[in-house]
């Protein structure tokens, strides 16, 4: 338990940032000189909310030769994944730039800054299937899968303010037909012409999130096919459980391929502190 661990007497400085609902705590690279436990016990103790500052995720950032950033993101529960669109609008607004290239394990993730909100263009999506059957007692959810960087089941539901996103979004996020990663699983009400609203239940957390950038994207990926939108351009604003509103922006192509997403929204500074190792 991260309260039962007794505090070194050495320090590191943190700020903390939230983008439309998903925390993080942000890191550098040259802060953890002093003080250095493994990554994943100081992402557990960091983000516990009730011993720590409390984070749905822990950022650690560092200079890149090329002139860039380079981000490691760390889930709550201390693993480590390859990518976070929210964590990544943080970071980009952390940097104090206008425009910069952050280097993730998912690759690079070009970021614009300006205009009240971050602006970032994710990898291209990966491994887009349709009609993905999940057996789940007795029924079966019919689901989009799509990887943004991190991988998502996408469910379209109605009633989306009635549905137990964190019992039945554990189900599909350890079912075995997303196995071995497993999948973020988002459910997704369609609410008129380019608009939806999405609750996630993510990976790393096991629970969910006020928002998640990845999931919102893919989403909007996976309804201009369920709504059989036709090739071109296309624009979601996605309502998010905390309320905001993010923006999805991509080209879709015949076959349900993507290119040129990009996902857009607010993010701000929350407080800066010291955190006792």
């Amino acid at each position: 338990m991260a309260g039962k661990m007794k505090s070194s007497g050495r320090t590191i400085d943190f700020v903390k940032m939230a983008a439309s609902g998903n925390d993080f705590v942000i890191l550098k690279e040259r802060s953890l000189a002093a003080g250095r436990r493994s990554l994943p016990v100081l992402a557990r103790m960091i983000c516990d909310r009730k011993f720590g500052a409390g984070a749905d995720g822990m950022l650690l950032l560092g200079d890149e030769v090329s002139g860039g950033v380079r981000m490691r993101i760390f889930n709550a529960d201390g693993s480590e994944a390859q990518m976070c669109g929210n964590g990544a609008r943080c970071a980009a607004l952390f940097s104090g730039r206008k425009t910069l290239d952050l280097h993730t394990k998912a690759g690079l993730i070009s970021c614009r800054v300006g205009g009240g909100c971050v602006r970032i263009r994710l990898t291209a999506p990966k491994g887009f299937r349709g009609g993905v059957n999940v057996p789940l007692g007795g029924r079966a959810l019919k689901a989009y899968f799509v990887n943004t960087g991190v991988p998502h089941a996408v469910v379209f539901v109605q009633g989306l303010d009635s549905i137990d996103v964190d019992a039945l979004g554990r189900m599909i996020r350890y079912h075995k037909v997303f196995s071995p990663a497993g999948a973020n699983a988002d459910f997704a009400e369609i609410t008129g012409p380019g608009t939806l609203k999405v609750r996630t239940y993510e990976r790393g957390v096991e629970g969910e999130t006020l928002a998640c950038g990845t999931g919102s994207t893919a989403a909007a990926l996976a309804a201009s096919c369920h709504l059989a939108m036709p090739e071109g351009n296309a624009v979601f604003r996605v309502l998010t459980r905390s309320g905001e509103i993010l923006r999805v922006y991509f080209h879709k192509k015949k076959d349900c391929s993507f290119s040129d997403v990009w996902l857009e929204g607010g993010a701000k500074i929350v407080y800066k502190g010291v955190y006792y190792v």
